[in-house]
């Protein structure tokens, strides 16, 4: 069967906008799916419809778009695109794209300023990011500050509901019900929010699993359900009322990201039975999510030594039946406070090189405090750097192509291609300019480490002399 083509598709429309002025991106994408019944990409997927928002990630990603097609239909790629979120410019997670990198941002009692928080987006977008969750935790008005990330946000916008929910009840887990978090979920998806961290795989019997644990539940989210069940004696209600968030999400195109309450916190509880028996729950909710066409990826760890890294992507991919893997980190050590953006980006590299689809960036202020705008950049250039490295050793065509370039740049002393090549240019024209300010120096065959007489790469090897030198050794191994 030939794959269709939605009606509205227009080449023209590919286009990035130039402005805010105008319909957005994807405006006439969207109208035409006003009022059906599920709008999401897998669900057009598997009627083998080619969506606009396909059509769009199949050009960003150098791939063809019945392979997107195909590979968000089977559930091993997700397309995060709210109908709600018109200037959306679409983006793919999934094992055939390349690694992305997600950075977090967010209002709290002692930072909730909007204008802050857009500042902090445009800073993710500019260093990279590929979509951003808003963890926002209250101190303002968050459907103000969400709706502003959102307007603002041509990059996917994810959230963790349950934050608000319990922000809504004053903080008060005795009073918080089943129907609180259904009724913040269905806000972020009306106002927007491309994926949700839903925590469903938490559950009453998985709690005594932690007893042994150095650091318990390190999951604010799973910290919360775990209260919740503790005090209320009942299930976990957004296990219990998990078909109710499929029907809010069908709606609205809204991908789970279902998260890990009970990822490990250190060392000393990576790869614990808590981990797995959640595991284990997640794929189960990923496949009924699937059952109604709804979009999934899964969160994962979090503190894993680097022998057991590729274990836990394999095991996520058996559990989950190759749902996208979001991981935070993974963290290889844990006694390098202020560098856990290093430590974590180590992990980054090897998950992403064994198949992992979407890295959640760390910065320096992990475990210490709240990240600034250089922390962000930090976390996030270690991240990029973590991601393309995956991408280069699993051999995305084109992956090396900037590698090379750069490469070439270098050895020809071109300075300002170099910068333009690189991941951040203004901090490699920053350490460059320190010792070597003036103009003429972007020319020099040389940098203040080795100097105008002993930089190697000045060594250019003369053709015919090479030629000379190959037919000598000819003639001597003969």
């Amino acid at each position: 069967m030939t794959a269709q083509t939605s009606p509205a598709y227009d080449q023209a429309q590919l286009a990035r906008p130039t402005n805010g002025n105008g319909p957005c991106l994807r405006t006439n994408w969207i109208a035409k799916r006003q009022g059906q019944a599920n709008v999401s990409q897998m669900h057009y997927a598997r009627q083998d419809v080619i969506t606009e928002e396909m059509a769009y990630v199949a050009r960003r990603e150098n791939l063809p778009v019945d392979l997107i097609k195909d590979e968000v239909a089977r559930g091993r790629m997700i397309i995060p695109a709210n109908i709600n979120h018109p200037n959306l410019e679409p983006m793919a997670i999934g094992i055939a794209s390349k690694c992305k990198v997600n950075a977090n941002i967010g209002a709290s009692p002692n930072s909730s300023d909007i204008d802050g928080e857009i500042d902090k987006l445009r800073l993710a977008i500019k260093y990279g990011a590929d979509t951003l969750m808003d963890l926002s935790t209250g101190g303002g008005n968050l459907d103000e500050i969400r709706t502003a990330v959102i307007n603002n946000s041509p990059i996917p916008i994810g959230t963790v509901p349950i934050y608000q929910a319990l922000e809504s009840v004053h903080g008060s887990i005795e009073n918080l019900a089943a129907q609180d978090f259904l009724h913040i979920i269905e806000k972020h998806a009306q106002q927007g929010v491309d994926y949700m961290t839903i925590h469903a795989g938490i559950l009453m019997e998985h709690l005594p699993l932690v007893k042994n644990r150095l650091t318990g539940i390190v999951s604010r989210g799973g910290g919360i359900m775990a209260q919740w069940m503790l005090h209320h004696h009942q299930q976990n209600p957004l296990y219990s009322h998990y078909d109710d968030i499929i029907e809010i999400f069908k709606r609205y195109d809204v991908s789970f990201s279902l998260g890990d309450s009970l990822r490990p916190g250190c060392q000393h509880d990576a790869s614990d039975a808590a981990q797995f028996a959640e595991l284990k729950t997640l794929g189960n909710l990923t496949r009924r999510a699937w059952e109604h066409d709804v979009q999934v990826m899964v969160e994962g760890p979090g503190h894993i030594p680097l022998d057991q890294i590729e274990m836990n992507v394999k095991k996520q991919m058996e559990a989950c039946s190759e749902a996208p893997f979001y991981v935070l980190g993974p963290l290889v050590t844990d006694i390098a406070p202020g560098y856990d953006h290093i430590t974590s980006a180590i992990g980054a590299a090897m998950a992403g090189w064994h198949g992992t689809a979407m890295l959640c960036y760390v910065t320096p202020k992990e475990h210490l405090g709240l990240p600034d705008a250089e922390d962000v950049r930090n976390g996030l250039i270690a991240y990029k750097i973590a991601a393309h490295a995956a991408d280069i050793a699993r051999h995305r065509s084109g992956a090396r192509d900037r590698d090379d370039e750069l490469s070439r740049a270098r050895y020809n002393f071109d300075w300002n291609k170099q910068f333009e090549l690189a991941l951040d240019p203004e901090r490699a024209r920053e350490y460059h300019d320190e010792t070597l300010p003036a103009d003429i120096y972007k020319t020099a065959e040389f940098c203040s480490m080795c100097g105008p007489k002993f930089c190697p790469m000045q060594t250019k090897i003369d053709a015919e002399k090479l030629s000379e030198l190959e037919k000598f050794l000819a003639k001597r191994q003969s």
